[in-house]
C-alpha cells in the first residue's frame, strides 16, 4: 500500500506484461496473476500481440483480479492512459524475442513500449525469461541478459522466484 500526497491509500501498482511462449496459457492466471493480486497488488496486465491471441479467453479472469483493464493495443492520443504508471513490473513469460527487443529499446507494441519506459525509469523489474536451448545459444543471447541486468532486471527461473525476487527488489528499491 502507498499514501498518495492527499492522503489516501492506495495499493501498490504492478505492472504484469506476458509474451507468447508455450504453455502461458496454463499457468498464468492462478500460477502468477493471482497470487500476486493476493499479496495486495493492483495488477496493470499487458500482452504482446500474439500472447493476446493466446490469452484473450482468460481475460475474464484476470478482470476479476484486477480493476484496471487489461491491454494489448496502444491508446489513440486523445484518449487518457488506461493504466497507472507501475511501481514495479514481472515479465512472465519473456520470449527470446521479446528479450531482445527490450534490451535493444525496441518499443514496437504496447506490451514493450511499457516496458521500455520503465527500464528508462529504472523501475523495479523481474523477467521470467523463457527460450529453447537454441535460442539462448544465440550469439547475442547472452549479451542482450547482460544488458538487461546492467539496466537493473532481475532474471527469475520460475514462477516461484518470481514472488521471491519480486519482493526482493521491491524492498530494496524503497
Amino acid at each position: 500500500m502507498r499514501v498518495t500526497g492527499d492522503g489516501v491509500v492506495e495499493a501498490r501498482v504492478l505492472g504484469v506484461v506476458a509474451s507468447a511462449a508455450g504453455g502461458v496459457e496454463r499457468w498464468f492466471v492462478d500460477g502468477l496473476a493471482r497470487p500476486l493480486a493476493e499479496r495486495g497488488w493492483r495488477l496493470a496486465v499487458t500482452f504482446t500481440p500474439s500472447a493476446a491471441r493466446w490469452l484473450e479467453p482468460l481475460v475474464p479472469a484476470l478482470t476479476a483480479l484486477t480493476d484496471l483493464p487489461v491491454r494489448w493495443t496502444s491508446r489513440l492520443p486523445h484518449e487518457p492512459k488506461p493504466h497507472p504508471v507501475p511501481d514495479a513490473f514481472v515479465f512472465a513469460p519473456a520470449t527470446a524475442n521479446s528479450l531482445a527487443k527490450l534490451a535493444l529499446g525496441i518499443a514496437d507494441n504496447q506490451a514493450l513500449t511499457v516496458l521500455c519506459e520503465a527500464l528508462g525509469r529504472r523501475t523495479p523489474m523481474v523477467v521470467l525469461p523463457q527460450r529453447s536451448d537454441d535460442q539462448a545459444a544465440h550469439p547475442a543471447f547472452g549479451g542482450h541478459l547482460a544488458v538487461l541486468r546492467s539496466a537493473g532486471v532481475v532474471l527469475a527461473a520460475d514462477t516461484g522466484s518470481v514472488m521471491r525476487e519480486l519482493d526482493r527488489v521491491v524492498r530494496s528499491s524503497h
